[in-house]
């Protein structure tokens, strides 16, 4: 796997918020898992967003009944 390197900087609160999260595990590698989360939230909210425009906003009703499927499949 090619690797390729960034050099970031945080405000120290934040710094130390992230270096609590990631606990043992490399700091990196936690990194580049929030950015896989983040990355797959917004792919997600684009399929929903097309969704939406070709067939109108989920409406309140829509939203509890997908919420009730996902907690019986123990999703959160």
């Amino acid at each position: 796997m090619t690797v390729a390197r960034f050099a970031i900087s945080f405000d120290e609160t934040l710094a130390r918020a992230v270096r609590r999260a990631a606990g043992k595990q490399p700091t990196s590698t936690w990194l580049a898992e929030a950015a896989r989360r983040r990355l797959r939230a917004e792919g997600l909210l684009g399929v929903v967003g097309q969704w939406e425009k070709e067939h109108g906003e989920m409406d309140d009703a829509e939203l509890a009944a997908a919420a009730g499927k996902r907690r019986r499949r123990g999703r959160r």
